[in-house]
């Protein structure tokens, strides 16, 4: 069994012992380890004594590393710390938590060891200054000239030294550990991109971070002089929410994901937040964060405007265009719309045949809105106003590449109808090697782009229109008769306006509301004279000319009562009661019996371009006579073979 030290009685150890706890009882950190190498220097009779700290991890079964002393005693004054290795001195064994003791010829044992050699060291006690866990943080030493015999009682006082010393690094490891803690939580308070702010219970800002003062718009010497109702608008809305706020913190309860408008100081504008307040437990004051999300907000509004403006739009679209208002009641359309109504709800491929004018592109539109795509796009293509060389780019899309100038990849239209419908206007104008693809689309619902290889699916419901009559064309072998049989699913008939009298009053009643509410004037009525010409008159450009001629009468009326100039409308204008074309017009000339449908457009066509001076577009254009688009009209021209050059026929 271990020996049990003798009790101290030396008067000199006992003044050493009261020494080290009175003289280190008031200091800490330096002060207190340079007084307690003094102190035990003096109680152990030795002209050197220092506590030291181990720099590091030594690796197992290693004697290397390093140390560095916390307070050295020298020969009766404390010298500068030193710093050292530790392999070949006393020290190195200590490392290992092992009591040290060199009773005498330390400079014979460790010849490395220059400055004892050099001083002439005999003697060496060290012991290993451990932390809770059992690693050695570093060692308390003393060394002489002289031998230093094995005395139990020196090693006991040693090790009361030794425990003093462990006592005040491992407090001054946890001090340096809460500094390095709360400096870790400072910077992650100031640099934390949520802005935190401490509040007295008065709203006075005790605290803020960067990320709230940049959102407030204060600056750091601002913070204490700031008041957090300061920032809250005057509106009963946002004074209820605060209200709200501040009563529940008051009950000790947090208060979470409340949404408040507060001013912005730097530049008056609003800042929308979301803040979450928690009280202190000591109830002196609460802990507020909050995010910005004025950024959120104003794009929450501007898409509830931009929202509130696509249905303005929508509905003026409707208004100006007609979309969804079919006007009449004549025989003729009801049946029209019956056959609508039936077809609307199905996917079936629609084919509405029927003169220019009559109103092909409204019907479709009927048909889509009343379908269960109605949600999703209806894109529209005029084949005739194509190029022929791109009518296959914009409706299938192309890579970049494809072709010259394709320069970069283009999504056609079938594409952009995917899910919804595509109305594909005057498909007569198709040309043939677009046909075989618009008729895979029909059959195995997939196209590939122009230049591409990949087959893309196409979940797309066709309509198809034109004034021409297909299955001649087909006969011809102008028009593929499979693809005119894929496409006439659903044919659908629009009876020319001249069969419809009993709608030109609605008709005309409309258009004059309409027209005299764009243009700003008072024309309320319209002559009994002018309704009779209206119904009178065959209409080759049916409802398309029937709204040209009132919006032209209103521009010129001088008066609330619409008048119509009797030469204007003349039941003798056209020749051709029921030409299935919208180009048999008044003045096409006088044609023998049996001429083709062709000749008579071909002259009509001819003639009107005279009348202009060879001029298509523009209000006195040939294209507005006709109540055609300029490229449907050049393309007419190409097909008939009408040129200035040859005055008609080439």
């Amino acid at each position: 069994m271990p020996s049990t030290p003798e009790p101290i009685t030396d008067t000199h150890e006992i003044a050493a012992l009261r020494a080290i706890v009175e003289g280190t009882a008031g200091t800490v950190g330096q002060e207190f380890f340079q007084t307690l190498v003094k102190h035990l220097a003096a109680a152990t009779g030795t002209k050197y004594a220092f506590i030291a700290e181990f720099l590091g991890e030594t690796p197992p079964g290693s004697r290397a590393g390093r140390a560095r002393t916390t307070a050295f005693w020298f020969n009766g004054a404390i010298a500068g710390n030193v710093e050292w290795d530790l392999r070949g001195t006393p020290c190195e064994d200590v490392v290992f938590g092992n009591v040290c003791h060199h009773a005498t010829g330390v400079s014979q044992k460790f010849p490395t060891d220059e400055p004892l050699v050099q001083m002439g060291i005999d003697s060496y006690l060290g012991v290993p200054l451990r932390d809770p866990d059992g690693r050695t943080m570093g060692h308390l030493a003393v060394f002489d000239d002289r031998p230093m015999p094995d005395e139990p009682r020196r090693l006991f006082i040693f090790r009361i030294f030794a425990a003093r010393a462990t006592a005040e690094l491992l407090r001054l490891r946890v001090e340096k550990q809460l500094r390095e803690s709360e400096q870790r939580y400072h910077d992650l308070f100031e640099e934390a991109p949520i802005a935190y702010v401490q509040e007295g219970l008065d709203s006075r800002f005790i605290s803020a971070n960067r990320a709230a003062m940049r959102s407030l718009g204060i600056t750091p010497d601002q913070v204490a002089g700031t008041y957090g109702r300061s920032f809250v608008p005057d509106t009963p809305d946002a004074q209820r929410r605060l209200r709200e706020a501040f009563e529940s913190v008051g009950r000790g309860t947090d208060t979470s994901g409340v949404i408040l408008e507060l001013r912005r100081r730097d530049n008056g504008q609003p800042l929308w937040i979301q803040w979450w307040s928690k009280p202190d437990v000591s109830g002196e004051f609460t802990r507020t964060m909050f995010v910005d999300i004025t950024e959120r907000v104003l794009l929450e509004q501007e898409q509830a405007r931009l929202r509130a403006q696509n249905v303005y739009l929508q509905e003026e679209l409707k208004s100006v265009h007609n979309f969804e208002e079919i006007i009449g009641r004549s025989a003729a359309l009801a049946a029209v719309l019956q056959l609508v109504e039936r077809v609307a709800p199905t996917d079936a491929s629609v084919l509405i045949t029927g003169e220019t004018g009559t109103g092909k592109e409204l019907i479709a539109r009927a048909i889509h809105s009343h379908s269960p795509r109605r949600d999703k796009p209806l894109i529209k293509v005029n084949c005739a106003a194509l190029p022929t060389g791109l009518v296959e780019s914009e409706l299938f899309g192309h890579e970049k590449g494809a072709f010259s100038g394709a320069i970069a990849k283009r999504v056609g239209r079938f594409e952009l109808a995917n899910g919804g419908t595509i109305f594909l206007d005057e498909i007569g104008e198709v040309p043939p090697d677009v046909q075989v693809k618009l008729l895979r689309v029909l059959q195995e619902r997939e196209f590939e782009r122009v230049g591409g290889s990949a087959a893309i699916r196409a979940d797309v419901r066709i309509i198809a229109a034109t004034n021409r009559d297909l299955l001649a064309a087909s006969k011809d072998g102008k028009f593929r008769e499979d693809l005119y049989y894929r496409l006439n699913v659903f044919p659908v008939h629009l009876p020319p306006l001249r069969e419809r009298s009993d709608d030109i009053p609605l008709l005309v009643q409309f258009l004059l509301r309409k027209f005299a509410t764009r243009i700003g004037k008072r024309v309320e009525a319209v002559s009994a004279d002018t309704m009779s010409r209206f119904q009178a008159y065959r209409w080759p450009g049916n409802v398309r000319e029937l709204e040209n001629i009132v919006e032209r009468a209103v521009i010129l009326a001088n008066s609330d009562v619409l008048e119509i100039d009797p030469g204007t409308l003349s039941p003798a204008a056209v020749s051709v009661t029921a030409a299935p074309s919208s180009f048999a017009a008044s003045s096409a000339p006088s044609q023998p019996a049996g001429a083709s449908l062709e000749a008579v457009e071909r002259d009509h066509i001819v003639a009107t371009l005279r009348k202009t001076n060879w001029v298509i577009d523009g209000q006195s254009g040939a294209a507005k006579i006709l109540s055609l688009h300029p490229n449907t009209l050049r393309s007419r021209m190409k097909k008939l073979g009408i040129s200035r050059a040859g005055q008609g026929k080439t």
